[in-house]
């Protein structure tokens, strides 16, 4: 019988029927093409393809003999995992294989936090009771909406850095900048006081304005982005909290632009051990002349930034992120790159570095956004780091780790 088991598991599928449990074992190999090692390459298992027919409950990777965090996500809320997902040491041109184990019986596994997501409601009593989504009619005030929810929409956060996505038709991205690289939005919540900030917690580092902000989708009309407006309903939902990976979707329902209705879905997710976002924008219905963007802004303060043609954008200065502490400034940096498949444009405008999007032939737009905060204890310090860092985050993202399933 253990004969059995190891042929079958040197194999990459592994089935044991004892106890009525069933498992799968699966050798997963990611490959490095590059000379700059990956401190955490981001792993994902479509399990309706590597474990059908099982119904995972449980999971535990090995990467190179040692056990490290693994996540299993339901996204679309049947009760089912549908991604198994995690990250990995890859050395510069070199390559790191994990076995990865699927049961269908629960057995809880605990994880160092290294990401975290929520959508705290705001009441009067302070409690701030966390649901896990939340939807609003059309016609809802979106003043009450902003005010409605503690920090104004949904907050999520790696140890490098916080984000949140406010709830209105602007559906802008503000940032959150950390002097030590630790979750800290159950403390702070982006309201940090000042004594947390003598304590050496970070705190809301960028005033979006009528800007993008850094990296927010908007429409684009008469050569200017344009807000999510007139809509039947606006919903966002965490996904995803966990060690690995933290999800947030953002979704408009019948959303009327261009004169058509629309239907989207925006999802934003961040991994352990980075500081750059994944979006990814489902449109159903668009026409071919529909146009879309993102970007980042440019800094109020002693700003410097570039674009190229290749569709990298940076941004980089300072700015006072809470109008009402004047002598509260922040220096930032900011980072996008769109799918080629995606872009369609470049634009700089008074506020903006733009860039122009369109559906792929699945009707999806994907893009990347990054960010930084010079408060960092060990952080980029000045534009130029900044600015060579992107370069460096693009080549890495236009040649990502290979990743093979067997």
């Amino acid at each position: 019988m253990r004969f059995h088991l190891f042929h079958l598991a040197v194999a990459g599928f592994c089935c044991i029927s004892s106890l009525q449990a069933r498992e799968l074992v699966r050798e997963v190999r990611i490959a490095n093409p590059t000379g700059q090692p990956r401190e955490a390459c981001p792993v994902v298992l479509d399990l309706k393809t590597y474990a059908k027919g099982l119904d995972v409950r449980s999971a535990t990777v090995l990467c190179d003999g040692s056990e490290t965090a693994s996540q299993l996500d339901d996204l679309n809320g049947d009760f089912r995992a549908d991604e198994l997902a995690f990250v990995a040491y890859v050395p510069a041109q070199g390559s790191v294989t994990c076995r990865v184990t699927l049961s269908d019986q629960e057995s809880p596994r605990t994880y160092t936090a290294r990401t975290r997501a929520y959508i705290k409601l705001h009441d009067q009593k302070g409690k701030h009771p966390e649901v896990n989504s939340i939807t609003y009619p059309g016609n809802a005030d979106l003043l009450d909406m902003y005010n409605s929810l503690y920090g104004h929409g949904a907050v999520f956060e790696s140890e490098l850095a916080a984000f949140r996505i406010y709830m209105d038709n602007r559906q802008s991205i503000d940032i959150y900048g950390k002097t030590h690289p630790r979750l800290e939005m159950d403390h702070t919540g982006f309201y940090t006081t000042k004594e947390q900030l003598a304590q050496g917690y970070g705190c809301d580092i960028l005033w979006a304005g009528q800007s993008v902000g850094a990296g927010s989708f908007r429409g684009y009309q008469n050569e200017k982005p344009c807000y999510i407006d007139t809509v039947a309903w606006r919903r966002q939902t965490v996904l995803a909290s966990g060690p690995v990976r933290a999800i947030v979707e953002v979704a408009d329902g019948q959303w009327t632009y261009n004169g058509h209705p629309l239907q989207m879905r925006q999802r934003y997710t961040l991994y352990a051990g980075h500081r750059d976002v994944e979006v990814s924008v489902d449109i159903s219905g668009p026409l071919p002349g529909d146009t879309f963007c993102t970007g980042i802004q440019k800094l109020e303060s002693e700003p410097s930034g570039f674009m190229q043609e290749d569709g990298l954008c940076g941004s980089w200065g300072c700015n006072v992120p809470e109008k009402s502490k004047p002598d509260h400034r922040e220096w930032v940096g900011l980072g996008l790159y769109a799918a080629p498949g995606n872009r369609i444009g470049m634009e700089e405008d008074d506020f903006n570095y733009l860039t122009l999007l369109r559906p792929d032939k699945d009707r999806q737009i994907r893009y990347r956004l990054t960010v930084c905060a010079r408060r960092e204890k060990d952080g980029f310090k000045t534009a130029q780091e900044w600015f060579d860092y992107l370069r460096q985050w693009k080549a890495e993202a236009d040649s990502p780790c290979t990743v093979t399933v067997r």
